[in-house]
């Protein structure tokens, strides 16, 4: 008698959720005030549903130390007959979620690629100027955005824009830089971040509201696969190889390192594994030890 493989009903629930339907609305749930006072985060989104994707950590800081995330949305995609849409969807996402949207021009940026940066330096820097002038205004505690490795053009060119925008600010400015990745695995991982179910749940809500793109690919039904993968992987590449993997589903995977003295500097003399019950507070102080 050939017995019944259990792992079967496993797939086809997968492949159900898959093809589970897109939400017409949803009502956002109860942000924490924020303090006026609150350290600004700012995160320089490649694209509308970036911030959710790796949004993470973000939302932990927003909810657990009620900090001020700024998303700057650097463009609203390459069709030009999508991008008023786009951004009406990026505000239901950022709603949902209590982000605040910086939106550099009614357009958002064009041309942040890595070509671009090579043969239009003078729409480059202009780019640059508009980046550093946010980094100027808001003085974020934190800057996210992706790794230089992240495969898709316009998530390396915000890598470049992003750097480039830190090395105009002055030698007094400090903040955390933390890498982030979606398209390219990165190198050098040294963070791993977990997500509760209700945290994963809501991230999956707000990439929902990116209907157009949701509709072409299923990225809110995908993302407890990904953040699942995310906790195999730091268990090897953030604990090390042969550690014990933390008893964790969901996670989000950065490098964190920090902005000083006009550079970039490595902060973390060994990868650092946040549980949800983890206090965030004491990662980013800068008067702790590095020891973590």
């Amino acid at each position: 008698m050939i017995s019944e493989n259990p792992y079967r009903a496993i797939a086809a629930e997968y492949q159900r959720l898959l093809c589970d339907f897109v939400p017409k609305s949803l009502i956002p749930p109860q942000t924490p005030p924020i303090p006026p006072d609150a350290p600004n985060v700012l995160l320089f989104s490649p694209h509308p549903d970036d911030e959710c994707l790796t949004g993470g950590l973000p939302l932990r800081l927003l909810r657990g130390l009620r900090y001020n995330i700024l998303n700057f949305a650097v463009t609203l995609g390459s069709r030009p007959q999508r991008q008023r849409e786009r951004f009406e969807e990026l505000q239901g996402a950022c709603n949902y979620l209590g982000f605040q949207i910086i939106l550099p021009s009614e357009r958002g940026l064009n041309g942040i690629n890595p070509k671009a940066r090579k043969e239009y330096p003078g729409r480059w820097n202009d780019a640059v100027e508009i980046a550093a002038n946010l980094l100027n205004k808001y003085r974020p505690k934190i800057v996210f955005f992706p790794h230089p490795g992240d495969r898709h053009s316009t998530h390396v060119g915000t890598h470049y824009l992003a750097m480039d925008a830190l090395g105009k600010m002055g030698a007094d400015f400090s903040c955390f830089t933390i890498e982030t990745e979606f398209w390219g695995a990165m190198e050098n991982l040294n963070l791993m971040v977990e997500s509760s179910c209700e945290e994963v749940g809501d991230l999956m809500a707000a990439t929902a509201f990116h209907v157009g793109e949701v509709r072409r690919n299923p990225y809110h039904l995908r993302l407890p696969a990904w953040m699942a993968d995310n906790v195999r992987r730091g268990g090897e590449l953030v604990s090390g190889q042969g550690a014990t993997v933390p008893t964790m589903s969901f996670a989000t995977l950065y490098r964190m390192r920090k902005w000083t003295g006009g550079k970039v500097e490595d902060y973390l003399k060994q990868g650092v594994i946040c549980s949800e019950k983890d206090d965030l507070g004491e990662l980013f102080s800068f008067s702790r030890s590095h020891d973590l």
